[in-house]
């Protein structure tokens, strides 16, 4: 029951990220394209693999720690259902190519950024 606290709490926190993100990114780009949505789509798969990446080299780290921050925290701040319906939206506006180049670029950067990471993380742990 304790890790569902931890699950919840980082939850919590990681949601609002994603909600100032997607407030920060229509002020600064307009509400045309869902550039928060891929944009903490991008960094939550990068931070993702960061801690994947820090985690197996601490041998202390508890199951807590990575249920609060990769399940509660990541999962909180990226956003593949909101993902989905923007994709969805551009569609129904018929903004076809906008979707396409949204989509593919949401998929592609967020595996490239979690590699990105995990590499980064590899690489420092050496």
């Amino acid at each position: 029951m304790q890790t569902v606290f931890w699950v919840a709490l980082g939850g919590a926190i990681g949601a609002v990220g994603r909600h100032l993100v997607g407030l920060q990114a229509v002020k600064l780009f307009g509400p045309a394209f869902p550039w928060g949505t891929l944009s903490v789509n991008v960094a939550g798969s990068f931070a993702m693999g960061v801690l994947i990446g820090l985690l197996p080299a601490r041998a202390d780290a508890f199951p807590a720690v990575r249920a609060f921050l990769a399940v509660g925290v990541l999962g909180g701040f990226t956003t593949f259902s909101a993902f989905s319906l923007d994709v969805a939206v551009l569609l129904e506006r018929k903004a076809n190519v906008a979707a396409a180049g949204y989509l593919t670029g949401s998929v592609t950067l967020s595996i490239l950024a979690l590699f990105a990471g995990l590499w980064l993380t590899r690489l420092a742990v050496q």
